[in-house]
């Protein structure tokens, strides 16, 4: 079988960096293709929730991408979980949430997981991910919670080192967890700067989701 073709598909500029880099380490065998539709995160941000309108948008973007030959499909925009699912539905290649390899591999490091996100609107549909995964798994999961719209503020103004020491100080506050999961793409730049801590997992989405995606075809 030839090269796996990957359509990653963005809300926003700043996530295309970090998965691609995360391919190029970890998997660079693999197609990727980039498809960036940056409306999606203010039209969520004027909405105030997922709308069917935007349901149908990720619908549309994914169905795109299997006409376009990819072999699957990895959504970068963690903010959009619902969405995604009805997504995922709709085509019959492989279709992977943002965050759902890193959720489960911080259900599998313990029960008291710390959720950070710069993009706000993304923490109720982590939490929510996050505890329906536990439920399934019939697990008690304890789930604290931080946004930081200042950290994504910085990058997006180029100012890369305030945004990690931003995330790397509110990380400071959790470091009682067995994982700590860094919610967005863009966030995965700051984890070699936020200091050890004893029993705490740090996560990161492109490194989680690449690692699985190549974990999926490598068991054809």
């Amino acid at each position: 079988m030839s090269a796996p073709r990957i359509a990653l598909i963005h809300a926003m500029q700043l996530a295309i960096e970090p998965v691609v880099d995360a391919f190029r380490q970890l998997w660079p065998q693999a197609r990727v293709t980039n498809l960036l539709e940056d409306s999606l995160a203010p039209d969520l941000a004027a909405a105030g929730s997922i709308t069917p309108a935007i349901t149908q948008r990720f619908i549309d973007l994914a169905s795109y991408s299997e006409r376009c030959g990819a072999n699957a499909v990895l959504f970068t925009c963690s903010a959009f979980g619902t969405a995604i699912e009805e997504a995922k539905r709709s085509v019959a290649i492989p279709v992977l949430k943002p965050n759902e390899a890193m959720l489960e591999e911080a259900l599998h490091a313990g029960s008291r997981v710390a959720l950070l996100a710069t993009f706000e609107p993304s923490i109720p549909s982590l939490k929510t991910e996050l505890e329906q995964l536990a439920l399934d798994r019939g697990m008690h999961v304890q789930i604290r919670t931080r946004a930081i719209p200042a950290a994504v503020a910085a990058l997006q103004q180029g100012r890369g080192a305030e945004h990690d020491s931003l995330i790397a100080a509110a990380a400071a506050d959790f470091h009682k967890c067995d994982a700590l999961v860094l919610g967005q793409f863009s966030m995965a730049r700051a984890a070699m700067g936020i200091p050890a801590a004893p029993g705490r997992k740090v996560l990161t989405s492109p490194h989680s989701a690449v690692t699985r995606l190549k974990q999926m075809f490598d068991a054809r």
